[in-house]
């Protein structure tokens, strides 16, 4: 009888927060449709859009028309710019990834000494990252002029001829290095390694002063341990940035001197909005997309042998599994 009863007055009750909760349930969705919406309309369908094209002839003046795999067919036998664009690319990647993450540990490390005015210096790390790109590459365009930038000024009172930096085939590409370095240093990548830095127990630091580790040991076998979580996360972060360049080749060297500069994704772009192929454009684009997904699940991979997750077994795999 007490089940029959409960059992009623849970239906009974079921059926009178029945409206109610279809209400709330409603001004839930309510709540998620501008970003439904946006990214349906801004994302989804851009996505799915491009993939179809990627297999059309589609240039803007026409309706698409269906070719199959020619676009991806050309881009790897036919198209005499897209391994070039695709080596320089990765060249500026190995040049900037780790000189880039080094340095912002290094930043990062000296910030988090708690040395007077440690908040001053924070400003200004953190200013080059938040200075618009246009002006980043103007200014250094300056810096960098064969007879009137200031770099081979400084270097010529010292007795070094300076380069013709973005004018030379040679150094266009360090160049524009030097500019990524300057602008992403001091921005976020720093400001996660500060985190993680101290989110180090200072304990560990104690323990290793009685133990006698001196700074080099201290550093080499209890801050990188600790913080290796927080360099995975800024070299897969800063390796997809760095295949992603374009706004300083763009900008400061449109790809020249005689295709020095010209990466992968500034073909891209030359392909869909000078020349019009969109589903050319859109091929390169997958291509792209499959390259980055491919590297990042590389390095997920191999995190598993040095990355370290506290509260668990050295190389991300905790306890239990």
């Amino acid at each position: 009888m007490s089940t029959v009863t409960s059992t009623l007055t849970a239906s009974k009750s079921g059926r009178l927060s029945s409206p109610l909760t279809r209400r709330k349930a409603l001004q839930g969705y309510l709540f998620i449709s501008p970003f439904l919406i946006g990214f349906v309309v801004f994302t989804a369908y851009p996505l799915i859009a491009s993939l179809y094209l990627s297999f059309t002839n589609f240039n803007l003046m026409s309706s698409p028309q269906w070719v199959g795999t020619e676009n991806y067919a050309r881009a790897f036998s036919g198209d005499s710019l897209f391994w070039g664009s695709l080596g320089r690319t990765a060249e500026y990647a190995l040049l900037i990834v780790p000189i880039g993450v080094a340095l912002s540990l290094c930043a990062a490390l000296l910030l988090n000494q708690g040395y007077p005015g440690t908040s001053i210096f924070r400003t200004f790390f953190f200013l080059p990252s938040i200075t618009p790109v246009i002006a980043s590459v103007l200014i250094w365009l300056w810096i960098l002029h064969p007879t009137l930038g200031v770099m081979n000024y400084l270097l010529g009172l010292v007795g070094i001829h300076g380069p013709s930096w973005t004018q030379s085939t040679v150094w266009a590409l360090p160049s524009l290095v030097l500019l990524g370095l300057w602008g992403t240093v001091g921005g976020s990548r720093m400001i996660v390694f500060l985190a993680g830095l101290q989110g180090v127990p200072k304990e560990l630091y104690e323990a290793s002063d009685i133990d006698g580790a001196n700074v080099w040991q201290r550093f080499r076998n209890v801050t990188l341990p600790l913080i290796s979580p927080t360099i995975f996360f800024n070299v897969v972060i800063s390796i997809i940035g760095a295949l992603s360049v374009f706004s300083v080749a763009y900008i400061g060297t449109q790809g020249g001197p005689a295709y020095a500069t010209y990466f992968y994704v500034y073909h891209l772009y030359t392909n869909a909005f000078q020349y019009g192929l969109m589903g050319y454009a859109s091929a390169l684009a997958w291509i792209f997309l499959l390259i980055v997904f491919a590297l990042t699940i590389v390095q997920f991979q191999l995190q598993d042998r040095w990355v370290y997750y506290a509260g668990g077994e050295s190389g991300g795999k905790n306890d239990g599994q």
